[in-house]
């Protein structure tokens, strides 16, 4: 008799409890306070917990109660999922008293920890560690904490705004209407970051901004690259996190990151973003409700961080800061990429302020005789010339109806097709490449990579060369024009394999994966052929202007692009340099909008000048 009242009680004190703890765990606090011995007093509590421990998700398991008389008590485990930090769990019990309404749990500050007591609530920490560095070839962290200034507007000291936003803008470059725009939609007393400079770029515009009313240089610790454009497209940035970011790196709906976080925005920094941030910690404190008490509090429970793991590129900084030396000096959008022969390895990818830096590694453009090399590949391969083959080089040629001409209709007569080659004879290569077969080119170019889709952290633009092109398209594809494609990673990627004999896929991360399967190359008498054309084009043809630069081997390219009369064009060299201080080097280096290859020549020749 006296064991089954026992199970009975225990029944209703079991039924109590859960009831309780299932409203809580469903954010139904009203509905779990009901079931206290003081609604309100349990309200207060259990909308404190939801304050110090925001967007946390409550399971409970509840145990075996034991009762004495009229009150009860229940043991349970605690386990909170917290937002963007590791789950949170501690042994806790209820106590439970029983009314004329049946058992109820008792309302007081351990019903939410164990360790609260009168006047006293829970005060969450959460930290992500050190962010792991991304370290170049040599495995020196890219990325080091740096001084910056945060522009910004305080709305409260503004006098007048529509001067204010016009002189920073003068002084930023951020679009006046912008500025006023945040200001205007700003809440009362909030700051309005306008741009976040490095501190020598600050103190370059200090004198323009400081005294402005209403603007404000809060700063700040940021983890930076060497320099603003340094290897941009590859690395990434780091910074405050966004909506994108936190939601693309949610796991099961559930955030792995905060607001509050700084985190890869782009580029490598993103793409390895769990590898690189590490895993969140936290920290649980009991402290006071008396915000004037000078109580630093207990702490309670705690989950160190953990380190995240470094990512090493092939990156040579001596080699960016003299490719981004390079094309800083040209106005004009302009790129630079290089690869380490033999390897594959991406070395430098440069690209200046003028430029989309997305371009050096995904852009999609023609280039112009910069294809000759892979045109030169078809034709040697198929046996059809060789270097010293007698070729005409008429300063016009007409396919189908449409003609196409040399650089200002040129005329070298009859020449041995290496000085077709070095000179860039349209002509020559239009009327040759049309005997081959329709798919030699793609094949002669697909030999080196060329219309691969790499598989890569940070994505490359393989090119494109169809296979099926006839007549005028065939005409222009073979002096890349038509429907070819490529990118300048791409384009030093077939530098690349020329020089060494093997070309290779990119490699954007030290011991990662292999992007795709190694290409076949054509064969080493092609090459052997193909090698001392490059260098004649340095040493009597369109890139003399690096025959002092060391042993350079290249292809310079005019590629026309867009409907205007006469029509605009990039401006490529490709190319490689055996020895000097770097080693052995293969690049391709465009300017767009460049009108010709010459100016791409001299950007190629500040770039070797800075590597020595």
């Amino acid at each position: 008799m006296l064991a089954g009242c026992s199970g009975s009680a225990e029944d209703d004190v079991i039924e109590a409890a859960d009831a309780f703890l299932a409203d809580w765990a469903a954010g139904d606090l009203e509905a779990a306070a009901a079931q206290t011995t003081d609604p309100e007093l349990a309200t207060a509590l259990l909308q404190q917990a939801a304050d110090d421990l925001p967007d946390a998700v409550l399971s409970a398991y509840s145990g075996t109660p034991t009762i004495e008389d009229a009150t009860a008590t229940l043991a349970w485990t605690a386990t909170w999922d917290l937002a963007a930090a590791p789950e949170w769990s501690y042994d806790a019990s209820l106590q439970l008293r029983e009314g004329e309404d049946g058992w109820a749990v008792v309302a007081e500050p351990a019903l939410v920890h164990p360790e609260l007591g009168e006047g006293q609530h829970l005060e969450l920490a959460r930290s992500l560690p050190e962010r792991a560095a991304i370290t170049d070839a040599s495995g020196a962290p890219l990325f080091t904490p740096t001084e910056v200034v945060n522009v910004g507007v305080d709305p409260a000291q503004v006098t007048d705004l529509p001067a204010l936003a016009a002189a920073l803008s003068a002084a930023t470059g951020i679009p006046a209407e912008e500025i006023t725009a945040d200001v205007q939609a700003a809440p009362a007393g909030q700051f309005v970051p306008v741009i976040t400079l490095r501190r020598p770029d600050f103190e370059a515009i200090r004198a323009q901004v400081f005294d402005l009313p209403g603007a404000v240089f809060p700063t700040d610790t940021r983890l930076l690259a060497p320099s603003a454009r340094f290897a941009v497209a590859l690395l990434g940035r780091v910074g405050a996190a966004t909506a994108e970011v936190i939601e693309e790196s949610s796991e099961d709906g559930a955030p792995r990151y905060a607001a509050t976080d700084q985190l890869g925005l782009s580029g490598l920094q993103r793409a390895f973003q769990e590898q690189l941030t590490g895993t969140p910690g936290f920290t649980v404190r009991v402290v006071s409700t008396d915000e004037n008490t000078a109580d630093e509090g207990r702490e309670i429970d705690a989950v160190e961080p953990v380190p995240g793991e470094p990512v090493q590129t092939p990156i040579v900084p001596a080699i960016q800061n003299a490719a981004d030396a390079a094309v800083a000096a040209q106005p004009l959008p302009t790129h630079i990429v290089v690869v380490r022969p033999g390897t594959g390895e991406i070395l430098a990818v440069s690209s200046n302020e003028a430029a989309d830096p997305g371009n050096a590694l995904t852009g999609r453009f023609p280039p112009g005789s910069a294809m000759k090399t892979m045109t030169a590949t078809a034709l040697l391969s198929a046996g059809a010339v060789t270097p010293d083959t007698a070729l005409p080089c008429p300063g016009t040629t007409v396919v189908d109806g449409r003609e196409f001409e040399n650089e200002d209709q040129f005329d070298l007569g009859t020449v041995p097709f290496i000085e077709a080659f070095a000179q860039s004879c349209n002509t020559t290569f239009i009327q040759a490449a049309l005997e081959l077969p329709d798919p030699a080119l793609a094949e002669a170019a697909a030999s080196y990579g060329v219309g691969s889709e790499w598989q890569l952290p940070v994505g490359i633009f393989g090119g494109s060369v169809p296979a099926d092109s006839t007549g005028t398209t065939k005409a222009a594809d073979a002096i890349g024009q038509g429907q070819v494609l490529i990118s300048p990673a791409q384009l030093a990627l077939v530098a690349a394999g020329i020089a060494s004999g093997t070309p290779a896929p990119p490699v954007e991360v030290v011991g990662a994966d292999p992007a795709g399967d190694v290409p076949a190359g054509p064969g080493a008498a092609v090459l052997d052929a193909l090698r001392p054309m490059m260098r004649q084009v340095v040493l009597s043809g369109t890139a003399t202007a690096l025959s002092d630069r060391g042993e350079v081997y290249g292809k310079t390219g005019t590629a026309e692009f867009g409907d205007a009369t006469p029509p605009e064009a990039h401006g490529w060299f490709m190319g490689y340099r055996l020895g000097g201080g770097s080693g052995d080097i293969a690049f391709a280096v465009l300017v767009e909008g460049g009108g010709s290859s010459s100016v791409a020549v001299g950007v190629t020749d500040a770039f070797l000048g800075g590597i020595g």
